[in-house]
């Protein structure tokens, strides 16, 4: 019924294309045969289920291709059918009476069919990517069913000793025919004419394998050592790619012995696929030699596996006994498919491998937690609370439960192997180790990247490994190797496609289709619109408004707006881009507005209070202004708040709302004129019109106080203890009234001592009531 149903749309679909673009049509007609003939041959495997993986995949492989055809389809012209669909609205409902102008019902069927015929390739196209996705889902539930089925089946026990004999014969028999075939081959007239043509390459790349292999450790060492020579910074970036060679330069050299040996001809097909997988082998054992050096070595400023140097070079050995461990496991692997082995063989066979690998797990990983465990007690009691590669607590935790999981992994895949689930044991203890591997990867690329970052900006390691771009390192590193380690555990390739594809697609939110393409044009745009508001902020800062007679703080107003419009204009362009429909924001703005009234109105009030401030600049960038108990200088307005900086040096952040709906007192808003008071005492009986005098000449005598207007001193009455006076004087800036006004108490100091007049102070007469009881409470005491 599927396939009937895709052959009546594409017959509809070919015979309309036929009469409006032949050759169009035509090409489309073949790619749907193709497709139709494609899902029949599917529906049929799957309906079988008989077919292999490989087959299944190549299979699923050709659907793909169809769907990604078929996902093009799906999103063409989709402006096309925009401006039409407008077109038609623009037209407006057809009367309830049928009738309309004659022209405009002609345009509204023109328009009608050539809407219709954008339409129909995209139904066409949706229901073929439908058929694709569920004849692709048939095919993963098929494989992951056999998969499913192999991993729970129980074979043979390898701990049954009668079948050992029998592995014994079979492992025997094995090297017997690799070494009899090889002899034959070595022996044939053709291969000691190949080997004598070929001699002097032969010999050359034996020569140079051999020199590789040999010098592969020490050549990376001494380079590395001569780098690390040159100290300073950058020394940990260079070492480990002197590190790097440790690896390259063996496996050149057994690269280079394989194709020698290649090329003497003596191998067979045994031979041959024996030494296909030695470079690959090869490159195991130096990874992890070249992981246990990176993890565990002195060398390194930051270690990221500390450990006493006993219990270091224990861990050295395991991570390269680990590496041979997987050699070994692809061994035996390689020998089930050369030769044809018996279950119980292959049991026999691979079950020391898996207790060997489980063993070393074992033994490592609890080595692993009792260092950790010792190093959170003693960062728990203060001790090196400061050394490298220190974690919280919560860490600690997380890594020891990781830890566990391996430890009970490690005693569970020997278990299940002797029980003869040899391939859910394979498939346990084989990803832990890999999995390992790729996390301590992720580690050592991190701390390198951390070391060129510390280079690039000339700070400290620690600081860098602190920093926040080790951690989005960390982050993208971290979700590059999950793929990896899920392909470890069991995950196919066609999974991993499968998810990226999907996510590709992105998801459906109302009438809003989100996509990774759309959030990356989203950023994009927005970042590059970002960037030239702030150049034009820049500019205009510098270079265009100085040179204007616009204030201070008109030119701060207009550089903010500047922001506010370009950075809005920038969101606003980032969205169309994205292809979000603006309509579809407008609905969620709306609705955000209810929220927003109800939740948020202090914000917003004090939002729009900030766009006041910025428009009428009651105050600005400098001012000195008094705002409740507060007084300071403006040093920031910012859309939501403003700070003062008071004269105790502390900043005061003030919602922008107290400064539109309180009192605000701005000393020095346009000017910085201002006035000063000092108020001045003197004894009763002092001269009045010469202190009078005194005190105005100190008040013109100062630099800082305005001739016009002049200063003044008023006699402002008879006090308590003194004559009270008052100097109140103008002065050009008003920012330097607490230095101008200490200036004059001390020359009023100085002339008052040198004109004898005195200046008094608070004199208090104690009366007592009742001294007569006092004299006798003392003359009591002394007796």
């Amino acid at each position: 019924m599927r396939h009937l149903r895709a052959f009546l749309a594409l017959t509809f679909l070919a015979g309309f294309l036929i009469l409006s673009a032949p050759l169009a049509a035509q090409e489309t007609n073949e790619k749907y045969q193709d497709w139709l003939s494609l899902a029949e041959r599917a529906e049929l495997v799957i309906d079988a289920a008989r077919a292999s993986n490989p087959s299944l995949e190549r299979l699923r492989q050709e659907i793909v291709g169809f769907r990604e055809v078929f996902a093009d389809f799906r999103v063409q012209n989709t402006d096309r059918i925009v401006t039409l669909s407008s077109q038609l609205d623009a037209l407006g409902a057809v009367p309830e009476s049928g009738e309309e102008p004659q022209d405009i019902a002609t345009l509204r069927a023109k328009l009608t069919d050539q809407l219709d015929a954008l339409r129909v390739p995209r139904v066409v196209a949706e229901e073929a990517y439908s058929q694709a996705n569920g004849l692709i889902g048939e095919i993963d539930k098929i494989i992951r069913a056999r998969q499913t089925k192999k991993l729970l089946h129980r074979g043979p026990s390898p701990l049954n000793p009668a079948y050992w004999p029998e592995a014994w014969d079979d492992l025997k028999s094995g090297t017997v025919g690799l070494y009899n075939e090889t002899r034959l081959n070595w022996r044939s007239e053709t291969t000691q004419a190949k080997i004598v043509k070929d001699l002097p390459l032969i010999i050359l790349l034996s020569v140079l394998g051999l020199l590789l292999l040999a010098m592969g450790r020490r050549w990376p060492e001494r380079l590395g050592n001569f780098l690390r020579n040159f100290g300073g910074r950058g020394t940990e970036v260079r070492s480990f790619v002197a590190s790097l060679a440790r690896i390259i330069l063996p496996f050149a050299g057994a690269v280079f012995l394989v194709l020698a040996v290649t090329m003497t001809g003596t191998l067979g097909v045994r031979g041959t696929l024996i030494a296909d997988a030695v470079p690959g082998w090869v490159l195991i054992l130096l990874v992890f030699n070249w992981l246990s050096d990176q993890l565990l070595s002195e060398r390194h400023e930051v270690s990221l596996l500390p450990a006493p140097a006993n219990q270091r070079r224990e861990m050295i050995l395991y991570v390269k006994l680990l590496g041979g461990i997987l050699v070994l496991a692809g061994v035996v692997d390689l020998y089930g498919q050369i030769e044809n082995i018996s279950a119980a063989s292959q049991a026999v066979i691979g079950f020391p491998v898996i207790l060997g690998a489980a063993t070393l797990l074992f033994r490592s990983q609890r080595l692993a937690l009792s260092q950790e465990v010792s190093q959170e007690v003693s960062q728990e009691e203060g001790e090196g609370t400061n050394g490298p590669g220190l974690r919280s607590p919560g860490v600690y935790r997380i890594i020891g439960g990781i830890r566990r999981i391996f430890l009970l992994l490690a005693v569970i895949a020997p278990i299940l192997a002797g029980l003869g689930y040899g391939a859910a044991a394979a498939a346990i203890v084989y990803p832990v180790i890999l999995s390992l591997a790729v996390v301590a990867i992720v580690m050592i690329l991190q701390r390198f990247f951390g070391h060129i970052y510390g280079w690039a900006i000339g700070g400290d390691i620690q600081s860098a490994r602190e920093s926040l771009f080790s951690v989005l390192v960390g982050f993208t590193l971290t979700v590059l190797a999950i793929p990896v380690v899920a392909l470890f555990w069991g995950a196919r390739q066609a999974d991993i496609t499968e998810l990226w594809s999907r996510f590709l697609v992105g998801f459906q939110v109302g009438d809003v289709k989100i996509s990774p393409t759309g959030f990356l044009t989203f950023a994009l745009v927005f970042v590059v619109g970002y960037s030239i508001t702030r150049l034009l902020q820049s500019g205009l800062r510098t270079s265009f408004l100085p040179k204007t007679k616009i204030d201070s703080g008109g030119q701060n107003a207009i550089v903010a707006f500047t922001g506010y419009i370009g950075i809005f204009l920038a969101a606003l362009v980032a969205v169309s881009s994205a292809g979000l429909d603006l309509s579809s924001v407008a609905i969620v703005a709306g609705a955000l507005s209810v929220g927003i009234g109800f939740g948020l109105q202090n914000v917003v009030s004090n939002f729009v209070s900030g766009i006041i401030l910025l428009i009428e600049r009651p105050i600005a960038k400098g001012d000195w202004i008094e705002v409740g108990e507060f007084a300071g200088y403006v040093r920031d307005i910012s859309v939501r708040s403003t700070r003062i900086e008071t004269f105790d040096r502390a900043d005061v952040i003030v919602p922008n709302s107290d400064l539109i709906a309180g009192t605000v007192t701005n000393y020095t808003r346009g000017k910085t004129i201002g006035r000063v008071k000092v108020p001045v005492g003197v004894g009763y009986g002092t001269d009045t019109r010469m202190v009078e005098k005194i005190l105005l000449e100190i008040a013109e005598a100062h630099p800082m106080v305005l001739a016009n207007p002049a200063p003044s001193v008023v006699f402002q009455g008879f006090g308590a203890d003194a004559l009270d006076f008052e100097i109140r004087a103008i002065l050009r800036d008003v920012n330097y009234a607490l230095s101008t006004k200490s200036d004059i108490n001390h020359e009023i100091a100085k002339q008052f001592g040198e004109a004898r007049i005195e200046i008094p102070f608070a004199q208090r007469d104690i009366w007592l009531r009742n001294p007569e009881v006092l004299m006798k409470t003392q003359g009591g005491s002394g007796e």
